[in-house]
């Protein structure tokens, strides 16, 4: 067991602000229908209030915080990996036992809670990206921006097909198999008022046994997509978490000025054109092509410095208010964020789905970010208040045991605490 004084206060305390802030955006999946998550004309309210809410969560929080949770992830499996070897042990065996676990937990999660599971994704392109650990900094920089440009080609191919399909249906030639195409492939977009939504309404909405069933016989395209359009993305951050810590910039031991100045720089670079991208979106009505290739293609390559971003201003934040009450709050968030994860998804679903509370589709989009606000309140009551008593999270400590063969002591002694 890896004593507490080992721990890196930075990485928790960013990896507490990452599980709080990927809520922003995870609860319009967990409430509404999946095509609202980047279009409110699709479901959830199109009053200023819920077009701000939109706008706000899309420019600063979309794709961020789970970029942020991925380069902490690469971060952790590093220390992980060296940890295990400091002792003797074999760090990449240490890992591969690890995401072993996190996979048979995110496969439980998507089937018996929420098909928006991150973690069974995160040990498969961990694997992946542990084999880069010896790299230098520079090199998983590199790799992780070729990685990025790939990515970027990917999510373009859908996009560019959506306005050459919108073309080829409103040109005064368009045949009557392009009016088609045109027609199926919104909806696929799930274009505002498809039977797919309302379908998708009725049955979360309905049983636990029809959900699980509808989510078991569809794993294997919702495995094949995941790869398909968040594997590189995963990659390169993860691999961006791996250099960052070798530098030091994780880690907390940069000077506050360097980090202010970086995330100035980062969001001076990224903010401009992702406001652009969102004026561009209301203008059109949320027009479902356009609205889509903003939220899907066109804002990836602005997410990149807004990552980093986020992770400068949160480092310079725990390096400039290090004795902090609340960020002691943040920081046990972060040691427990995996529980904190899977506790949220349980707290939702048993809120908006069916065998639940039933409110799935009900909740405007800008009210549902009280939920949120609620949900934190419980994250940083929950999360010191067990931390005294005990080492891990529940989940966690299942995580650690199962990995290591071996059960960890969880309570703390007298002489612990």
């Amino acid at each position: 067991m890896i004593p507490a004084s080992a721990r890196t206060p930075a990485i928790d305390i960013a990896r507490g602000f990452a599980v709080m802030g990927i809520l922003t955006m995870n609860i319009i999946a967990f409430a509404l229908p999946e095509a609202a998550y980047g279009n409110p004309r699709a479901w959830g309210g199109t009053s200023v209030a819920d077009i701000v809410a939109w706008a706000v969560s899309f420019v600063l929080f979309d794709g961020k915080m789970r970029g942020l949770f991925s380069m902490l992830f690469g971060a952790s499996m590093l220390i992980v990996m060296d940890r295990a070897e400091m002792t003797g042990g074999d760090g990449r065996k240490a890992q591969a036992a690890r995401a072993t676990v996190l996979f048979l937990i995110g496969i439980a999660h998507y089937l018996l809670l929420w098909w928006g599971d991150i973690l069974a994704l995160y040990a498969v392109v961990g694997m992946i990206a542990m084999l880069c650990a010896g790299k230098q900094p520079i090199e998983l920089v590199k790799l992780a921006f070729l990685a990025f440009a790939v990515h970027f080609v990917i999510v373009m191919i859908p996009a560019i097909a959506a306005h050459h399909g919108h073309y080829a249906a409103s040109h005064p030639g368009a045949t009557h198999a392009s009016i088609t195409h045109y027609s199926a492939l919104l909806e696929g977009l799930s274009a505002p008022g498809s039977p797919s939504i309302a379908e998708e309404v009725t049955r979360m909405r309905g049983s636990f046994a029809g959900i699980a069933g509808y989510k078991l016989e569809h794993i294997v395209g919702w495995a094949l997509g995941g790869f398909q359009y968040l594997m590189l993305d995963t990659f390169g951050f993860m691999l961006l978490g791996m250099a960052m810590l070798k530098g030091g910039f994780l880690t907390g031991g940069w000077p506050a000025q360097q980090y202010w100045q970086t995330a100035r720089h980062c969001f001076l670079i990224g903010l401009p054109p992702m406001i652009g991208l969102a004026i561009w979106a209301i203008a059109s009505g949320f027009d479902t092509v356009t609205t889509f290739g903003a939220v899907f293609a066109w804002s990836f390559p602005f997410r990149i410095p807004l990552t980093v971003g986020w992770a400068a201003l949160i480092l310079w934040i725990a390096v400039r208010y290090s004795a902090s009450a609340g960020l002691a709050r943040i920081g046990a968030v972060g040691r427990l964020a995996l529980s904190n994860y899977l506790g949220t998804s349980l707290l939702m679903t048993a809120l908006f789905y069916g065998w639940g509370l039933g409110l799935f589709g009900m909740v405007g989009r800008a009210e549902l970010y009280a939920v949120v606000g609620a949900v934190w309140a419980l994250m940083l009551l929950w999360s010191p208040l067990w931390l005294r008593a005990f080492h891990f999270g529940p989940v966690e400590w299942v995580w650690r045991s199962v990995a290591q063969r071996r059960m960890l002591p969880m309570r703390r002694t007298a002489e612990a605490a």
